[in-house]
């Protein structure tokens, strides 16, 4: 079983779920603030699950998440990945950056 480490704590999933739904099964939001609230709901159209995978490896970017990834808040040289739309298929580090859409990666790389 693949693992979620966020927030300090590591959460064992089954390999294919979607990151968003692990993080919110264990009772972590991948959203910032309002966003909890107000998103789209794990459509991939509002962008506010954005994170960063700063270990393990995740499939490449789906259309709908290259295409809401490449308009603002965000910029897609960013290196964030919609928490929606990963799915987990081995052990992950992921990190949630600052700002209504977690969009606000700094020069280092955390927030």
């Amino acid at each position: 079983m693949p693992t979620v480490t966020f927030r300090g704590q590591t959460i064992e999933c089954e390999a294919g779920e979607k990151l968003r739904d692990v993080l919110l099964r264990a009772g972590l939001s991948p959203h910032n603030g309002q966003a909890r609230w107000f998103n789209c709901k794990g459509f991939g159209t509002c962008g506010t699950c954005a994170v960063e995978i700063l270990r393990g490896q995740v499939g490449p970017k789906n259309r709908r998440e290259e295409w809401r990834l490449d308009f603002p808040p965000h910029d897609r040289d960013a290196g964030l990945r919609l928490a929606c739309q990963v799915s987990v298929t081995e052990d992950l580090v992921i990190e949630k950056h600052d700002g209504f859409w977690g969009h606000l990666v700094d020069d280092e790389g955390s927030s």
